[in-house]
């Protein structure tokens, strides 16, 4: 079995990242910057003052113990300002246009003042509470690289530079099919032997967060040719398809055969982590659709998709951080677990005295979903120790992150 890292790495090397399309910048949040955005104009767009007070120009100051300026003028916010009469003052605005004659501002609170009249003993450098033209970015200047996911904040700075459009990375098309004789639909009426579909919608969920377009398919029978049939019509239109159960041994697993027989070639099945050993990557030749088949009980599931899939669909999208940072956090008590694996140990991170602990949750259980619920990270549990004292240093994954 391969090892996680060793897993990750071999998917993620091998993704191309799909087309681009462009986005009115209203639409564009939470898309992937296909296109680097390069400055048309320099921001801010003219020297402008950072404060409330009096434009002056430094040299006509320098060297005075105190001095004595009459104000001939204002500049105003959203008004082109009038030339500076040298010698004198005027009266500026906070974001108003720095004067032609002027190179510093003296705040208000430093100086008295008359009616037309200026005076105080404040020595006045070149510069002080002047924002520069271009001070932020020049033209030219790279002002958004491609890869960036665009937050409020990187909108904003497109909305400076005069941007109504953005160039993206199209959203992955994933498809998800569970399959199982189990399943039925939360809320239809109950059947012996049969439970609520609980992946379904979760895996949906995590897609969207990464950006994705999400289609979700009917049930698919424990039965070779409805498998087949199923993964044939799904890998059509999909960026990614994910199957949910009968990835296994099983009597009655046969995502792999069809699979196979649909041209995909799996880069790696089973990884020695824990939970969600039985999973299995690969690609359909020529360049098609990438496929995940995850494990069917729940946790190891949506596990095993956010540690792979969420990091694909990112990558597929230009992400240039398609990965979650980890946090080095303490235990916050003793824990076990059996070598040979790297666990994903649901845990919630507590407040205490000395800073943040871990602390991982009693149930562990694959098809456990009120532990993962419950949990906000996952303590990664080295595969090559197998009791870890309270204070331990292990490396966290915060929910939120991935």
């Amino acid at each position: 079995m391969l090892s996680f890292f060793e897993a990750r790495q071999l998917l993620l090397e091998r993704v191309e990242p799909l087309d681009s399309e462009s986005v009115a910048l209203g639409h564009a949040a939470g898309r992937v910057l296909a296109r680097e955005l390069v400055a048309p104009s320099a921001i801010p767009p003219f020297s402008a003052s950072a404060m409330d007070g009096y434009a002056v120009g430094a040299a006509s100051l320098r060297g005075a113990a105190s001095w004595e300026l009459q104000v001939t003028g204002e500049s105003r916010t959203g008004r082109s300002a009038t030339p500076l009469v040298p010698g004198s003052a005027q009266h500026i605005s906070t974001g108003a246009e720095i004067p032609a004659g002027a190179d510093a501002v003296i705040p208000r609170e430093l100086i008295d003042a008359s009616e037309s009249r200026i005076r105080s003993s404040e020595a006045v450098r070149p510069g002080q509470h002047v924002r520069q033209r271009g001070e932020d970015l020049q033209v030219g200047e790279r002002a958004l690289a491609a890869g960036t996911r665009l937050g409020a904040a990187a909108l904003g700075l497109a909305a400076s530079l005069d941007q109504t459009e953005l160039t993206v990375a199209r959203r992955p098309r994933v498809t998800i099919l569970c399959t199982g004789d189990e399943l039925r639909r939360p809320g239809s009426a109950a059947v012996p032997g049969k439970i609520p579909d609980s992946i379904s919608i979760a895996l949906a969920a995590l897609a969207h967060s990464a950006g994705a377009v999400v289609t979700v398919g009917d049930f698919v029978a424990d039965e070779r040719a409805a498998t087949s049939a199923a993964i044939a019509q799904a890998l059509n239109g999909a960026d990614l398809l994910l199957t949910v159960g009968g990835v296994s041994v099983g009597d009655h697993d046969w995502v792999r055969p069809a699979l196979e027989n649909q041209g995909v070639e799996l880069s790696f099945w089973k990884v020695a982590i824990k939970p969600g050993k039985p999973i299995a990557v690969g690609r359909r030749s020529g360049g098609g659709p990438w496929v995940m088949g995850l494990p069917g009980n729940p946790a190891s599931a949506l596990i095993t998709f956010a540690l792979f899939g969420l990091p694909l669909l990112r990558a597929l999208q230009g992400d240039q951080s398609p990965l979650p940072g980890a946090l080095r956090l303490p235990l916050g008590a003793a824990c076990r677990h059996k070598l040979g694996r790297l666990e994903f140990s649901r845990a919630r991170l507590v407040p205490s005295a000395a800073g943040l602990i871990v602390l991982p949750l009693a149930n562990q259980a694959s098809g456990a979903l009120t532990s993962l619920a419950w949990c906000d990270a996952l303590a990664l549990l080295p595969a090559e120790q197998e009791s870890f004292e309270a204070g331990s240093l292990v490396d966290v994954l915060r929910i939120v992150d991935l």
